[in-house]
Order: C-alpha cells, then sequence, then structure tokens
C-alpha cells in the first residue's frame, strides 16, 4: 500500500486538536503528516506567495479568500470549531472579577502591561480596546506580539499584573506546556469574540484522496469530540 507525505497549514488557536487527529490519521493510514502552525494572517500571505500545503485549517474568511483563488477542493470543505477569548494572568497573580464589562475594564486599567497579538484575535481584541476607551487609557501599557504562545510567554515573565487577551485554546496549550499563566476567565458574553476554523483540502496536493480523507477526519464527529476536550466547541 502506498504512502503518502501530507501537510497541514493550520491556525494555531485549533493547535491540539489538528495535531492529535494528525497523529491518529497517520497511525491508522500509514501516511506521514506534517503539521505546521500560523496566524491566520500569516496562513493568507503564505498561500497568495505560493505556498503550497495538502490541508489547510483557517478561519471562514481566510479560507473564503483562498476558495476564490481556486487553491482549495470546495466539496472538501468542513467546519472544524469554535474558539473563545479569555482574559489571562499570571499563575501567581489573584484573578480579578471579569462577570461584565465594566468588570473587565477595571481589570485592564488596574494592568502593568495588556498583551495581544496579530492573529485574528488580536485584531479583534485590538478594536475591543479602541472601542471601550481603552486604547487612549492604556496608551504605552498595550503591548502587541506575533503569536498566541508569545502572550503567555509574555505574561509569565511580567508579574504579577500583566494581563493578557487570548485564544482559550491557545492558553490551554501553554497550561500544559508549564508556562506560568491561568485563565481567569472567558471574556464577559456580551464582548465575547468566537472565531470560527474550517478545513479544506487543496488543489496542489500531490496526494488528493489522501487530502481529502485527511480534511474529511478534521471535520468528522469523532474530531469535533477530541477538539472539544481541547477548548474548541
Amino acid at each position: 500500500m502506498k504512502s503518502d507525505s501530507l501537510k497541514i497549514l493550520s491556525a494555531g488557536a485549533v493547535k491540539r486538536g489538528v495535531a492529535r487527529i494528525a497523529a491518529d490519521f497517520e497511525r491508522e493510514s500509514g501516511n506521514t503528516v506534517r503539521v505546521e502552525f500560523a496566524t491566520a494572517p500569516e496562513i493568507r500571505k503564505r498561500v497568495a506567495e505560493g505556498e503550497t500545503a495538502d490541508v489547510i485549517v483557517a478561519p471562514p474568511a481566510v479560507m473564503d479568500e483562498i476558495a476564490k483563488q481556486g487553491k482549495i477542493v470546495a466539496e472538501s470543505r468542513g467546519f472544524v470549531g469554535r474558539s473563545r477569548m479569555g482574559v489571562v494572568v499570571h499563575a501567581t497573580a489573584a484573578v480579578p472579577a471579569l462577570g461584565d464589562t465594566a468588570a473587565f475594564k477595571r481589570a485592564l486599567l488596574g494592568a502593568s502591561v495588556v498583551v495581544h497579538n496579530r492573529a485574528s484575535s488580536g485584531i479583534y481584541a485590538a478594536k475591543l480596546l479602541e472601542n471601550l476607551g481603552l486604547k487612549e487609557a492604556l496608551g504605552t501599557r498595550i503591548v502587541v506580539v506575533e503569536t498566541g504562545s508569545a502572550i503567555m510567554e509574555h505574561v509569565a515573565a511580567h508579574p504579577p499584573s500583566a494581563i493578557g487577551l487570548a485564544q482559550i485554546s491557545e492558553v490551554m496549550v501553554m497550561i500544559d506546556k508549564g508556562c506560568a499563566v491561568r485563565l481567569a476567565a472567558p471574556l464577559p458574553d456580551e464582548i465575547q469574540n468566537v472565531t470560527s476554523y474550517d478545513a479544506a483540502a487543496t488543489r496542489s496536493s500531490r496526494a488528493p484522496d489522501a487530502a481529502q480523507k485527511l480534511a474529511a477526519s478534521l471535520g468528522s464527529d469523532a474530531a469535533k469530540k477530541i477538539f472539544a476536550a481541547t477548548g474548541i466547541s
């Protein structure tokens, strides 16, 4: 039986679930699966510049752009799950009250720094700070980093009162790795941001059958249970 080498280019917020499903698929199919994680803007840029992958996992807006370029197999596209955002504090810090928007604002105004990234969730965080009048109030206390993991690393390195705004699924990954942070709470419902993710096989895949089976496995009922355990619903 011929084995193929497959590459997944995936958004980082769904990292734990994608990595596990890729490993399961590799074991069951005999195909080698390599996974590269990037922010949604990076995925958009890399694909537009001609980088190839067998399967892409990205938010619908990014996937729509890639579809318009004719680079995915439309019938292979499926829903993976949704990620929510949370407030991150140092592992030794007191957990602030975060039950509503007013409490959220008070917590951030009391922070030494407020950290977000440049990914889709970070773009939302920047707009949220501006809409709540916090951008001007916080000024230079706002720190922008490249990735979700960098948010947690920055909070861990700046105890006790740094606060991060990050995808809950990425927070869980970093906690599992021993990063000195904890999830204080999800964003209050009235300002919560939910990011969806889709998976699709690409037209450039040299193993189209295997690529479509891998994309299907990422959107399967069994995969949804795996993703749910990692904070993706």
